[in-house]
């Protein structure tokens, strides 16, 4: 995934393919401020009475929550933005392979 120049990755409510449904904002799973790797689940939210969990698309630092627990959101909405480091630091960087 390209990084925009901020540094700050979006966090976006995907087309769930369930039309008109209402999405609600349930649970936030990771307080502002926490780091996330991606792949961890970062919000829960509810469309026609099933929770679908919403996954850091990178890793690196939940930046700001742009909505609220309860608060009603559709798809291309973003939710939340996630800060990385910028390329180029070590901790952009993969690890070392081990000796073999």
């Amino acid at each position: 995934m390209d990084r925009p120049p901020s540094g700050r990755v979006p966090l976006v409510v995907p087309e769930f393919g369930l039309g008109d449904v209402p999405v609600t904002v349930s649970l936030w799973l990771v307080p502002a401020g926490a780091a996330v790797l991606a792949g961890d689940r970062v919000l829960e939210l509810v469309a026609g009475g099933v929770t679908i969990d919403l996954e850091a698309p990178v890793s690196g630092r939940l930046a700001t929550q742009l909505v609220d627990e309860d608060d009603a959101v559709g798809a291309g909405t973003t939710v939340a933005e996630i800060e990385t480091p910028p390329a180029g630091t070590a901790a952009a960087r993969p690890a070392p392979e081990a000796p073999g």
